[in-house]
C-alpha cells in the first residue's frame, strides 16, 4: 500500500483509474442531493445506472452490477418504493418483467449528466486536448478486453 504523498508510480493502474471515478461519483451524489435526490444509496445508484433506455431485466441488472439476483431485487424494490424505477411487462416475453426508469429517475438524469460534463471539462482543461484525447482513446481500447457489456 502506498503511503500518503507517495509518487503516483507506486500506485497500480486500477487505483489510478478508480480515484478519478470516485471523485466524479462523489460530485454527482452531492449535486443530486442538493437537487433533492438524496434518498438513494450508492449501491442503488450503481444498479440504476445500468438500466437501459428500453428497460433491463433484473437478471441482467444483477450481472452488470455484479451482485446476486436477490440483492438486485432488493435494491430495485427500494428504488421502486421511492419512485426512481418501475417494473413493466417485457414485450418480448410475457413471463418476464423489465426494470425501467420512472419519473423521478428520469428527472435525476440531467442533474447527473451536467456534473459529468462539468467534471470532464475540468479534466480536459487540466490534461490539455491532446492528452485528453489519448486518455479517452486508451480507455476506449481497454474496454474491448474489460467490458463484457460493450
Amino acid at each position: 500500500m502506498a503511503e500518503s504523498g507517495a509518487d503516483t508510480e507506486e500506485l497500480n493502474v486500477g487505483l489510478l483509474l478508480f480515484l478519478p471515478y470516485r471523485a466524479m461519483e462523489n460530485r454527482i451524489f452531492a449535486a443530486l442531493a442538493q437537487a433533492g435526490f438524496d434518498d438513494f444509496t450508492l449501491a442503488q445508484a450503481r444498479v440504476m445506472q445500468r438500466i437501459g433506455p428500453d428497460g433491463t431485466r433484473l437478471t441482467e441488472l444483477a450481472e452488470a452490477a455484479q451482485v446476486t439476483k436477490q440483492t438486485a431485487s432488493h435494491l430495485v424494490d427500494q428504488l421502486e418504493r421511492t419512485g426512481y424505477v418501475r417494473r413493466t411487462p417485457d414485450p418480448t416475453d410475457a413471463r418476464a418483467r423489465l426494470v425501467r426508469l420512472a419519473e423521478r429517475g428520469t428527472a435525476a438524469q440531467p442533474v447527473a449528466a451536467a456534473v459529468v460534463a462539468e467534471v470532464e471539462a475540468g479534466w480536459r482543461a487540466h490534461l490539455g486536448e491532446r492528452r485528453w484525447r489519448q486518455l479517452r482513446a486508451a480507455l476506449t481500447d481497454l474496454r474491448e478486453i474489460t467490458d463484457p457489456y460493450r
